[in-house]
Order: C-alpha cells, then structure tokens, then sequence
C-alpha cells in the first residue's frame, strides 16, 4: 500500500511586490485554483490542501477555497513550518509535496516525477530547485512527515521557521536529491545551460506573462498545458520573452 501523499499549496495574500496575487484572474479562474487544479491532476497525489495564514487579509483565500469546495488550513503567517506541519498532521499526510501558490505552470508530470523519485530512493527531501533546469515556477519539494516533524521540533532560527524546507536542506541532517529536468530545453534556440526562465509570478509583468501564454494556449483547447507547450509557444512567438524579462 502506497504511503498517503498530500500536496499542500502555501497560499497568501500578503505578498510584498504583488498583493493578493494569488487570486489574481488568470483567464476566467483565479491563480490559486490553476495550481490547485494541476495539483490535483497529478497521479501520485492523494489530496490537495491550501495552507493559509489566520490574518484577516487571507479571509478571502479561506472564503475562495469554501466556496470551491477546496481543503483548506489556517495557521501561522511567519511560522509557515508549523503551518504546513499541522496542516499535514491534520490531513494524515505520510508523504508531503510542497508547493506554492504563485506557480501557476505547475506541472503535474514533473510533480509526479520528483514524488516517484521520492519513493524509489532513499533521500530525506527530493526537489527540482536544488540545481535548476526547470523555469522557475515548476517548483516541487517532497518530504516525509516523519521529516517535517523533526524539522519542526529542532529548528529555532526565524529563517527556519518561515521558510518550510530551510532546515531539511541546510542543516546536514538530511540527505536530498535533485531532479532534473527531462526535456532537452537546449533545442530552443532561446536558452542556454545558464538561463533559468521564470515562469513563477512574483512582480506585475509576471502576471502580464502567464495570462499572455494562458490566452494563447487555452485557445487551442486545453488549460492543462505542459512545460513543452510553453517552450514551442515562446518559439512561436519570441515577443512573449520579453514580457518579464526586466520586471
């Protein structure tokens, strides 16, 4: 019987440079239910839960998710460690996959790549961002709950505690393991071994950039578009590259 694998998704409407981003429309549904919705359309995931904050200002992401019907949990806002250790003690999590809630190019392949990596190995924490090969914005960490549960008990450093894998990663008491990226990004003629694409929203022109790549790709019916449709697309039309270049 296969461990019981949860991806919580870190979701709040207090960022710095773009507020309230994640419910920010992209196409005719909010950031937040895209990443949500290609969570869950992963086969290695059993549940998708968001881990929000107790601040008022996430009442909205709480009042999203109700009305939607999604898994939610409320917790600190700086301890974002123990948010996503009671939201997987909550949820019976075996398995946790980290995810946030500004990446709405999710990938559910690489998502259950870097989770199948996790279970056929041995290392503590599995990602893609230890050495990028993937845009930025197809971010996925996998961890055990026994994992988190120490993590939570033995981190003290504020950075530790805000920052959910800070402590698996850097402390040495944890062996990781990197996934890379299985498709040869160097057949576009736009990249090279030193170029990380961001794919992830962070700042207003990149916001500007995933709705300009969802209205082009969904009008080819489909929204649950992989990291290789992207890649033709901005073949296609290499305008689209300079969108959040600069930010």
């Amino acid at each position: 019987m296969r461990d019981r694998t949860v991806a919580i998704v870190q979701a709040r409407m207090g960022s710095t440079r773009l507020p309230e981003k994640v419910l920010a429309d992209i196409g005719d549904e909010p950031m937040l239910w895209h990443v949500h919705e290609r969570a869950r359309s992963a086969s290695l995931v059993d549940d998708v839960v968001v881990a929000t904050s107790t601040e008022s200002q996430d009442d909205a992401v709480a009042e999203f998710c109700e009305e939607r019907g999604i898994t939610y949990n409320r917790g600190s806002e700086e301890d974002v460690l123990d948010r996503y250790y009671e939201t997987a003690t909550d949820t019976d999590a075996d398995v946790v996959v980290r995810i946030t809630g500004d990446c709405p190019f999710l990938s559910p392949p690489v998502l259950d790549r870097v989770v199948r990596t996790y279970e056929n190995g041995e290392a503590d924490y599995v990602t893609n961002t230890l050495e990028y090969t993937h845009p930025d914005g197809l971010d996925v960490e996998v961890f055990g709950y026994e994992a988190l549960e120490r993590a939570w008990n033995e981190a003290d450093d504020p950075a530790e505690r805000e920052h959910v894998t800070y402590y698996l990663r850097e402390s040495d008491e944890f062996s990781s393991q990197n996934v890379e990226n299985v498709v040869d990004t160097s057949m576009y003629e736009f990249t090279d071994e030193d170029t990380i694409l961001r794919w992830t929203v962070d700042y207003p022109a990149d916001l500007e950039f995933v709705r300009a790549v969802y209205d082009r790709l969904t009008e080819r019916g489909h929204w649950l578009f992989d990291q290789q449709s992207v890649f033709e697309l901005l073949e296609r039309e290499p305008a689209l590259r300079d969108v959040n270049e600069d930010r």
